[in-house]
């Protein structure tokens, strides 16, 4: 399913070792997601009560980096995406093994995989689909931005004081 020409040991290895990816999808910003290396690839489930990824369960194509073993940016390579259709054979094989990896897991895993699919989520496959960057073709910068806005952000109230405080 890949282009094997493209394929870099690099990139593999770094799959391998993978729990964390950072996922950009159009160039717009990359958002961090637990992924399950599976056979050549990266998995990673989006949807109501999962991760959410903003426009990769509709994209074809995403961006994602990988961090090595001392935790900084090793690897970037173009994947090409694929949903994993419910109720197919595929679906059967491989959403059981990407649940048994979720951590904290609410119920027995094919409570969880049954809810995915009942609920709409996208168990996306994300293959390697070009060449990738690494070493010095990687930008030099720490490429963080600032936090987005989140409903749980709220403004910070005064401590409550049952009696007056006096000055001295």
């Amino acid at each position: 399913m890949t282009d094997e020409p493209d394929r870099a040991p690099l990139v593999d290895e770094a799959m391998k070792k993978a729990s964390v990816a950072w996922i950009a999808v159009g160039g717009g910003p990359s958002y961090a997601l637990w992924c399950v290396p599976l056979e050549n690839a990266l998995f990673v489930v989006t949807g109501p009560g999962e991760q959410a990824a903003p426009g990769l369960a509709e994209a074809e194509e995403a961006q994602v980096t990988l961090r090595g073993d001392h935790g900084g940016r090793i690897v970037t390579w173009p994947a090409r995406v694929t949903r994993v259709v419910p109720d197919s054979d595929e679906w059967e094989t491989l959403a059981p093994l990407v649940g048994a990896k979720r951590l904290n897991a609410p119920g027995p895993t094919a409570d969880l995989v049954a809810r995915w699919a009942a609920d709409g989520c996208a168990l996306l496959r994300l293959a390697p689909a070009g060449a990738p960057a690494h070493g010095a073709e990687l930008p030099d910068d720490s490429l963080a931005e600032p936090p987005r806005p989140a409903s749980v952000v709220r403004p910070t109230r005064r401590p409550f004081r049952l009696h007056r405080v006096r000055r001295r």
